[in-house]
């Protein structure tokens, strides 16, 4: 069941309530941020922030996009590497056994495994392939956006210049 208030308590919870809620509001205005720009507390209208921290931001996504790029060559590298030494294990068995027909019923057991994952590592490398072609585009592209972002500030940090002089 609902407490009633007497008038004058009652108006002094609502009085409250309205005066939190537009603290509240004020404080929400002033806190928020726009991405392209900030509000100010003294006119309480929009302003442009500056360009340097989108520049931060691009450069970072780039650098990240880069260590993407330099992991994926390092797994392939890695991944060629052990299928590599696959085979030179997998020649070695094949020449100490005399067998080198994979249907022969006295084929090595351990050459068999060892050139199924072989087999099942240059899967992994021609995945990680399309991955690399994939990470090549968007460190392209997130050059681009550097670059774009870059001259972007270039500009305006001009135009300030002039207009200070």
């Amino acid at each position: 069941m609902r407490r009633v208030l007497p008038k004058s308590d009652r108006d002094k919870a609502e009085a409250g309530c309205r005066r939190m809620v537009r603290v509240a509001f004020r404080r929400l205005k002033h806190r928020s941020r726009a991405p392209h720009g900030t509000w100010s507390r003294v006119t309480g209208v929009m302003r442009m922030k500056s360009r340097e921290s989108v520049v931060r931001l691009k450069a970072f996504q780039l650098n990240d996009k880069r260590r993407q790029l330099a992991q994926i060559q390092t797994m392939m590298a890695e991944l060629e590497k052990m299928r590599s030494e696959l085979e030179l294990q997998i020649a070695t068995e094949e020449k100490k056994a005399g067998i080198t027909d994979t249907a022969h019923f006295a084929y090595p057991t351990f050459a068999k495994a060892a050139r199924q994952r072989a087999n099942n590592l240059m899967g992994s490398i021609k995945e990680l392939k399309v991955q690399l072609d994939a990470a090549e585009l968007a460190v392209e592209e997130a050059e681009a956006e550097y670059a774009k972002a870059a001259a972007l500030e270039e500009r305006d940090s001009g135009q300030r210049v002039g207009k200070a002089v």
